[in-house]
């Protein structure tokens, strides 16, 4: 019962400090690391070896966190593996996947074994040990991470046959490295207990192999049970998380029972069997999109749990001497994935930039990587953790370089397409609206009268087109840079779509990707494309539900939706941005603001705060203020705007 009541304690006092780790972990996205350095740095600090809040005694009872956590990445893993997506570009992803498997598996062994020397436990190990220690650390060099390819591609907005590439790559080489460590940790444990190679032993890596495989198709029909349950989302989940803890729980159990039974310990790699598991059910069951919504909702709490765990286990000691042979693989790595991307390239004959900068993609390791070495660790204790203490400094090197190598690739093959700068405020407030018709010209003479300078663009002829002279026509032809240049798009502060809506998506990715508008807003005809429009950023105005919560806005609220429209005489709402520099740490109670307008809102970063007295001002917040006309002219000057 007292063994119990400790657990408890280690774990209650563990998830205390995932919260820090958390909120801690955000401070290093803020310098453009990324998060999972945060939650590394942060069980070191509050590890064993520093602050000793998470004792070795914590760490050797949390072992089921560990469990539970590789099991939930191995499915991360098999989830990405979606056949119909990589089909087009199959025998690149094949030759590719060759190049890097097995040349940086065999160059990363040799290298390995040539520097044992220098590797303090390794420096006393036989031949045998050397090869063990060497064909693990070189399996684990060839996991890469999925999830940090896929935030990359959709930072960059990445699409192309070498993204295309890249992806399948991606989840199909952590397929593969999984099998090759279920084989590597079955021929390390032989060369290092001094086993023979005798053929029964070959047929016992086969049947764990074999068993592993089978399990998971077992686990993906328990999985498709829970999925199938009508029951809360966050109770699926719990379930989900739970069948990959027994994945490793019966792992354990098998290996304990078939040595006490037969005096033969059968161990099937539990990974194997959650990414087995994971890829049957993203290819071969109607559940995926539910199980990958799961997924992406459970992964963050997950994954600070295991890489927090994982910092408090290196031991800076040991850190402090291995760091210059960490730097040394490092680079091994990084020479071997260069001539394995080579090599792959030249087979599936790709184009000749794709063999230079192919082997860019895959440097950055995360989850995959950590989990493996962490299973080393668990599995030869004795030197397990110098082992995982080298492999993690060489992954955090890994996350440092390889995201902007990544970057740099996407933009060199021309597949990338990030956001354009903001351009900078020049003082006048002006507006472009595309498509010529009553609504639009009754929009530019709304904004003409709040003193805005306003065009409309139409690719309707000139001939066919009234004169109107109070509003600025500018008749255009094509959709491309020349025409927004025309224009002085980079001038303007907003831009008013009223075309179709593909017209409205090519214009919209045009200003997105070279121009970079600050506000969008978009007049939308089809629901279905509701989501391509926002993952752009823009506003969306679907005109029969913006009449619903109008009407629904005048009926509970009348006085308010009123001010907000501008239909109260002598009152008005604007937005100023803060420009003027005395303005910067200010709280909005000590503005002496006129006492006919009311501060209903601030906007910082895209995040909107509800303000109050003590809410202090920054240079760049949009503040929304409601009052009268010339109170808020007063208020855009005393702005800056």
């Amino acid at each position: 019962m007292i063994e119990y009541k400790e657990l408890l304690m280690f774990f209650f006092g563990f998830v205390w400090i995932l919260f820090a780790s958390a909120h801690f972990s955000k401070f290093f996205q803020r310098v453009k690391l990324p998060l999972i350095t945060g939650f590394i740095v942060t069980g070191i600090i509050t590890g064993p070896h520093v602050l000793n809040l998470i004792t070795s005694n914590a760490v050797a009872h949390l072992g089921f966190v560990n469990d539970t956590a590789l099991a939930f990445i191995a499915f991360a893993a098999g989830a990405e593996l979606f056949l119909k997506e990589i089909r087009s570009q199959f025998k690149s992803i094949a030759w590719n996947t060759f190049g890097q498997l097995v040349v940086t598996f065999v160059l990363g062994s040799m290298a390995v074994y040539f520097l044992a020397g220098f590797i303090p436990f390794m420096k006393d190990m036989d031949a045998a040990g050397k090869i063990a220690v060497s064909i693990l650390a070189a399996t684990i060099f060839v996991a890469r991470s999925p999830s940090s390819a896929i935030a990359v591609i959709n930072e960059m907005r990445a699409k192309g046959p070498f993204t295309k590439i890249v992806m399948g790559v991606t989840v199909i080489k952590d397929v593969l490295v999984i099998i090759l460590f279920a084989i590597s940790i079955s021929f390390a444990g032989m060369l290092l207990k001094g086993e023979d190679f005798m053929f029964s032993r070959h047929l016992l890596i086969l049947f764990e192999l074999l068993l592993a495989i089978a399990l998971g198709y077992v686990f993906s029909k328990l999985l498709e049970l829970f999925l199938s349950f009508k029951i809360n989302h966050n109770l699926k989940s719990f379930l989900i998380v739970l069948a990959g803890y027994g994945i490793f729980f019966l792992s354990h159990l098998l290996r304990q029972k078939s040595l006490a039974y037969f005096g033969v310990e059968i161990h099937f790699e539990p990974l194997l069997t959650g990414i087995t598991a994971s890829f049957l059910i993203t290819n071969y069951s109607k559940y995926r999109p539910e199980f990958q919504r799961i997924l992406d909702v459970t992964g963050p709490m997950i994954y600070v749990a295991f890489f927090t765990l994982t910092g408090a286990m290196l031991s800076i000691d040991l850190l402090a001497k291995v760091w210059l042979i960490a730097i040394i693989l490092f680079m091994v790595r990084i020479i071997a994935m260069m001539l394995g991307g080579y090599t792959g390239a030249v087979l599936a004959k790709d184009p000749k930039l794709y063999r230079r900068i192919g082997w860019m993609p895959y440097v950055t390791q995360a989850g995959v990587g950590l989990g493996l070495a962490t299973q080393v660790a668990n599995e030869f204790t004795d030197w397990g953790p110098a082992f995982v203490t080298i492999i993690i400094s060489v992954i955090v090197l890994n996350q440092f370089v390889g995201p902007p190598l990544f970057k740099w690739a996407l933009t060199k093959v021309g597949e990338a397409h990030p956001k354009a700068a903001t351009p900078e405020f020049d003082g006048i407030r002006d507006a472009i609206i595309f498509g010529l018709e009553d609504q639009s010209i009754a929009l530019a003479r709304q904004l003409l009268s709040h003193g805005w300078d306003v065009k409309i663009a139409t690719f309707r002829k000139e001939s066919e087109v009234e004169k109107i002279g109070d509003i600025d026509i500018h008749f255009i032809q094509d959709k491309n840079l020349e025409t927004f240049d025309a224009l002085d798009a980079k001038k303007t502060e907003a831009i008013v779509l009223m075309l179709s809506d593909e017209e409205n998506y090519k214009i919209c990715e045009i200003v997105y990707e070279h121009i970079g508008t600050k506000e969008i807003i978009v007049r939308l005809h089809d629901r279905k494309n509701f989501s391509r429009f926002h993952e752009l950023g823009v506003i969306v105005v679907e005109p029969a539900t913006a009449i619903v919560s109008l009407l629904d806005h005048f009926v509970r609220s009348p006085i308010a939706a009123s001010l907000l429209l501008g239909t109260e005489e002598h009152q008005d709402t604007i937005d100023v941005e803060v420009m003027d520099k005395d303005l910067h740490g200010v709280y909005l109670r000590n503005l002496r603001l006129p006492s006919d307008v009311i501060v209903l809102s601030v906007k910082r970063k895209n995040q909107m705060i509800i303000s109050h007295g003590y809410t202090r001002l920054r240079l760049g917040d949009v503040v929304t203020i409601v009052g009268e006309v010339d109170s808020l002219e007063e208020i855009k000057l005393r702005f800056g705007a």
